[in-house]
């Protein structure tokens, strides 16, 4: 509907100038001369309480994005909104100004669901199809000075409207005009809230015009990471409709001067860099490392032909350039006791064209570093083992960070597959560090060599990630300049990511990470996980105990400040021990688990594979030697007397986890990959369940005494068990996993009867008494 606009465009400018028989009033007798104007991408003008925009003619039918912010908020959280920080996003939505009837303009939000080929008969259908909805309608007050723009009253739209920020929730609020601040291709409205409750809120909506010509498409292929939007594709030589995905990406374009040489092969300058502002409020001493993080991407976009692609600046002090100006990007420095930060992006729906990013940057982000450094790498770091880092390890640590999320603001998503392309062994090696680096890809959540030890002397700068093989190959893919159109283009980057790929494994993009969030059901691929290291979680968790078991006496000398009430003490150990039981659960994914890895139809390998069996049983090894055989030193009484009330944080670990290995879940995954891929490549149920048995119930013939965790896993075995057989859940009772369950624990009556004998403490008869009482009332002996 917003393409037919321009004949009736033409009119009803015209009739709009014989403003007696439209009942329009003259400009001046609307907007006097004492009106206070903002002008921009449109003119915003307040006359007392009252605000009206001038709305050009040329903007009319212009898509736009409006995007919602917030501006200040109550410190403490409120059940009307969650806690936010200044330019923290609260939503956007495509739009668009058109010409209403009766003299009036519209505000319409863009669908964007359909698409279709511009020469096509399909195209005109796909445009008669599809209404908008229309979001506002404003009547038309006053023609513009010069004719050629629309006077309309917005005051009550700026008050409560689907696509502006400030709502009155409570209905006995207030609300004002904050500011307005006027751009080229934006303008920026901020609006005074005060609520029934009391509390003041200030949102900014601001209002951007996307480009005249949407960027070329980059379609997506599931083999490279970026986010990607979703439409319908419609042309006329299809025979089904295409759902087609695009990819988010900044415009990178040879100047037309060096376009001869870009042809040759040349790394040339882009007609438009893109350029990040570091925000005025941030601490002096962490600003050029945060440049450095934004900085070290130039590498990866001079493998995509460009040079001088990428950079950040100091904020200009005194010069004209505006926080708020839409053509500019920048990094937020929040004061936020929040442990995080977030790389955003805003980009064009109808192309993926990213044009602008405001990076959330926690100032208590630094806590989380230090956490974990101290605790993955303080038996191989000196520098670690202190209380507070000094400016060059905090600042380098940052600027791991601000690359991390720099990258996401290029439109690249998380990489949890990439630490699984790295050898464990290769991880101690300092030389292959030196080159490769400990991670593939900065965009996965690698964190810090834990794996190396301390004889390995690996260098400190070979401790925590870098941008690496994978990020610069795929800025090669995603910012390659070709010049051809979406669907040459696709065929040129399709044969790019097969060859590459073919040619380095270490290429590959492993992401669970947007399935879960549609909350579908991807395979459990223990190579996409967060947090974890090399090609082999057994082998590099158990090296990471290891130094974790190095540095946990260690932690009231590394912590200690004057005067301090072992605060610093706490937080190092609950993290040391988040760590612990973040290696436990690396492993335990390993068990049921698939393999999922895209490939090109002309490769005619496999998509699905079972992790190996030797792997599973590798992992139910690792649990048994590091968690259900008790790690009492992480009892060290030297540091949790000192600050853990007394609990049992361990044994609730062990049981929980055993459960999971238990749980009906795990064991379907287990018969699944047995029925699609065969016994001999899979761990069968029944293996799995005698081996699992073997470790909780093992000592039972040699009479073995047994601690109060030993006792306690084996009555969580039972009632795991006694849920499987007892159930009527179909999807338990006819299948072999009630079977296996079921003999298991006749085995476990048979194996507890003969062992009763043996055991003379007061506490072992006891639980076993105990055990063969639940089995008994299962009517399974």
């Amino acid at each position: 509907m917003k393409y037919l606009v321009l004949i009736a465009l033409s009119v009803a400018i015209g009739n709009a100038r014989g403003q007696s028989a439209r009942g329009l009033k003259p400009f001046d007798k609307v907007i006097p001369k004492d009106a206070v104007a903002w002008r921009g991408l449109f003119t915003v003008y307040q006359v007392g309480d009252s605000v009206y925009f001038e709305v050009p003619d040329s903007l009319l039918n212009r898509d736009m994005l409006v995007i919602n912010r917030f501006v200040q908020m109550p410190y403490a959280k409120s059940f009307l909104m969650p806690r936010k920080y200044p330019g923290e996003e609260n939503g956007e939505t495509p739009c668009y100004f058109m010409l209403g009837r009766d003299s009036s303009i519209n505000l319409c939000t863009d669908l964007l669901r359909k698409q279709a080929e511009p020469e096509g008969r399909l195209s005109a259908a796909v445009r008669q199809s599809t209404a908008d909805q229309v979001v506002a309608t404003f009547p038309i007050v006053a023609m513009g000075p010069s004719g050629k723009g629309f006077v309309i009253s917005v005051s009550s739209f700026l008050k409560s409207s689907p696509v502006m920020s400030a709502k009155d929730w409570t209905g006995r609020g207030r609300s004002r005009l904050e500011y307005v601040h006027g751009y080229p291709v934006n303008v920026e409205i901020g609006m005074y809230q005060e609520t029934g409750m009391g509390e003041i809120y200030v949102m900014n909506t601001s209002f951007i015009a996307l480009p005249k010509t949407p960027m070329q498409q980059r379609i997506f292929d599931r083999r490279v990471g970026f986010f990607n939007n979703e439409t319908f594709y419609f042309a006329d030589n299809q025979q089904a409709v295409e759902k087609r995905d695009f990819i988010d990406r900044w415009r990178m374009e040879p100047r037309p001067e060096d376009r001869e040489r870009w042809e040759r092969g040349e790394l040339v300058e882009p007609a438009k860099p893109i350029v990040y502002y570091i925000d005025p409020h941030t601490p002096k001493q962490w600003v050029k490392y945060l440049i450095l993080g934004v900085n070290d991407w130039q590498k990866a976009f001079e493998q995509a032909g460009f040079k001088n692609a990428i950079m950040a600046k100091e904020w200009p002090y005194g010069d004209s350039v505006s926080l708020d100006d839409a053509r500019y990007s920048f990094l937020c420095y929040l004061p936020s006791e929040v442990m995080n930060a977030y790389g955003p992006n805003t980009h064009d729906p109808r192309s993926g064209e990213i044009i602008q990013s405001h990076i959330g940057w926690y100032h208590n982000v630094m806590t989380l570093v230090d956490y974990w450094y101290r605790s993955q790498v303080g038996a191989t770091d000196p520098a670690a083992r202190r209380p507070v880092f000094d400016e060059e390890l905090m600042g380098q640590l940052i600027r791991f960070v601000s690359s991390h999320e720099v990258g996401h603001t290029l439109g690249l998503r998380h990489n949890f597959g990439s630490s699984s392309r790295t050898p464990v062994e290769k991880m101690r090696d300092k030389n292959w560090l030196k080159e490769h680096g400990h991670t593939a890809s900065i965009m996965d959540y690698a964190r810090f060599n834990y794996v190396a030890q301390p004889e390995d002397s690996v260098p400190q700068d070979c401790l925590w990630p870098h941008i690496g093989e994978y990020d610069r190959w795929a800025i090669q893919w995603g910012y390659k300049y070709t010049g051809l159109n979406a669907e040459e283009d696709k065929k040129v980057l399709y044969r790019l990511a097969s060859d590459s790929l073919a040619a380095n494994p270490r290429l590959w993009f492993g992401s669970q990470e947007a399935e879960k969030l549609l909350q579908t059901d991807p395979p459990d691929d223990p190579r996409c996980q967060t947090e974890d290291l090399g090609d082999n979680d057994m082998i590099a968790n158990a090296y990471g105990i290891k130094n974790l078991r190095r540095v946990l006496p260690n932690l009231p000398a590394w912590t200690k400040e004057q005067g301090g009430l072992y605060d610093n003490l706490d937080g190092a150990y609950k993290a040391l021990l988040d760590e612990y039981k973040r290696f436990v659960g690396h492993v335990v994914n390993h068990i049921g688990g698939a393999e999922r890895t895209y490939r090109s139809e002309d490769s005619g390998g496999d998509v699905y594979a079972p992790v190996p069996k030797e792997q599973q049983q590798q992992a139910l090894a690792f649990l048994n030697e590091q968690l259900f055989t008790t790690p009492e030193w992480l009892l060290d009484p030297g540091v949790v007397n000192k600050i853990v009330v007394p609990g049992d944080a361990i044994g609730v670990l062990q049981r929980k986890t055993l459960k999971t290995l238990l749980g009906a879940d795990k064991l379907a995954n287990l018969l699944a990959a047995s029925s699609q891929f065969g016994d001999s490549l899979s761990y069968p149920v029944q293996e799995y369940v005698a081996d699992l048995h073997r470790y909780i119930w093992g000592g039972l013939s040699a009479g073995k005494k047994m601690d109060d965790c030993r006792r306690n896993l084996q009555k969580s075995y039972i009632d795991a068990m006694a849920a499987l057989v007892a159930g009527h859940d179909p999807d338990i009772s006819e299948t072999d996993t009630w079977s296996v369950a079921r003999a298991d624990l006749a085995q476990i009556d048979r194996e507890v009867k003969a062992a009763l004998p043996k055991y003379t403490s007061e506490a072992d008869q006891a639980h076993l008494q105990n055990v063969l009482q639940q089995i008994h009332r299962l009517h399974v002996h």
